[in-house]
């Protein structure tokens, strides 16, 4: 019998894989350029690893993330623009996060012409607890706002000046949740679209240093 795949041993794998990934060079993927492509070829790699050991459910296409038992999704990016999207679901998750957390792989390419191989450098990999996937400037300046005794006029003229994707009924009640329940800051900058773009150079950047974002490499 495998054991059941939790977060510590997902991130203690994907510590091991980003290593090992990193020394292969692989005939699949010689000059492949489509981010999409190479993020594939990278996800079905980690999760056939992880089968071979636990076990674990399927990615859910229901609720879009990869580990839905563990409430994770994975993410592969080039470190040139270390970003990705998701799907949009509420405002509120700019502001309380995605809803699941995310581990992130951000990989450098390198091709050998001469063996007609390519290997994908795992620059960093990183853990992003769920509270945590918020838009850092969106709860830095609620957070900023409630510091100073600020009210809910305050919080939704800030929200207005954040075009946040909200019409005033949302952001009243928004107000009201935030009044009861202050959202943790976040460390994505996330852009609003039809998805949401997600950045994570600050997470990166602050991985290991912060609560709730774990350098894994």
């Amino acid at each position: 019998m495998k054991p059941d795949l939790t977060i510590d041993a997902l991130c203690a794998e994907a510590g091991a894989f980003t290593m090992q990934e990193s020394e292969h060079w692989e005939p699949s993927i010689y000059g492949i350029t489509d981010g999409k492509a190479i993020g594939t070829y990278l996800e079905h790699k980690f999760r056939a690893q992880l089968a071979g050991k636990y076990t674990f459910g399927m990615g859910s296409s229901a609720k879009g993330i990869d580990f839905p038992e563990l409430n994770v999704d994975m993410k592969v990016t080039r470190v040139t623009q270390p970003q990705s999207s998701c799907p949009f679901e509420s405002a509120r998750q700019k502001i309380y996060g995605l809803g699941y957390a995310l581990l992130v792989f951000v990989y450098e390419k390198h091709d050998n012409p001469h063996t007609q191989t390519g290997r994908l450098e795992i620059l960093d990999a990183i853990f992003i607890e769920a509270p945590y996937t918020a838009d850092h400037q969106t709860t830095r300046g609620i957070l900023q706002i409630l510091e100073n005794d600020g009210n809910s006029e305050e919080l939704v003229a800030f929200m207005r000046d954040r075009n946040l994707p909200v019409d005033d009924i949302q952001a009243y009640r928004l107000t009201e949740e935030i009044l009861r329940n202050p959202p943790q800051i976040g460390y994505l900058t996330i852009s609003n679209a039809l998805q949401w773009r997600l950045q994570y150079r600050r997470a990166i950047e602050n991985a290991g240093k912060v609560e709730g974002v774990v350098k894994i490499r």
